[in-house]
């Protein structure tokens, strides 16, 4: 009877931490991810966080270090939970990001991204 719970219990142990896994994101998400945050390189866009405005640069490092701690937690899979994960609010104060290109009018980065991944995906 003792052999039956240690066997049950270890069973249900790796069921839950199988459970909790997931893959890591394939090739074409990495791909879309990378596509996503150079899309602020070169570009003459602001990004705005916790109400301040950043140049490209300053965005891009920002989103790349928010990328890698949620690639290190195994907490991004897609381009979509990129998105929604790093690219659309401060994980500090929860206000969502904005982005201001020339001759465009002012958005939340979630649309911007969004409109993005889109179009890369129309290519």
């Amino acid at each position: 009877m003792t052999h039956f719970r240690v066997s049950t219990a270890l069973l249900l142990a790796l069921l839950a931490a199988a459970g909790g896994a997931s893959a890591a994101p394939s090739e074409t998400a990495r791909r879309e991810i990378a596509a996503l945050i150079g899309a602020l390189d070169g570009s003459s866009c602001r990004f705005q966080r916790n109400g301040s405005w950043h140049d490209a640069v300053e965005a891009r490092a920002h989103l790349q270090r928010k990328y890698d701690y949620l690639l290190r937690k195994d907490k991004v899979d897609t381009a979509e939970q990129f998105i929604e994960r790093a690219a659309s609010q401060s994980s500090m104060s929860g206000k969502p990001y904005r982005i201001a290109c020339p001759g465009q009018p002012e958005q939340t980065a979630a649309v911007w991204f969004g409109a993005r991944l889109k179009a890369l995906r129309g290519r």
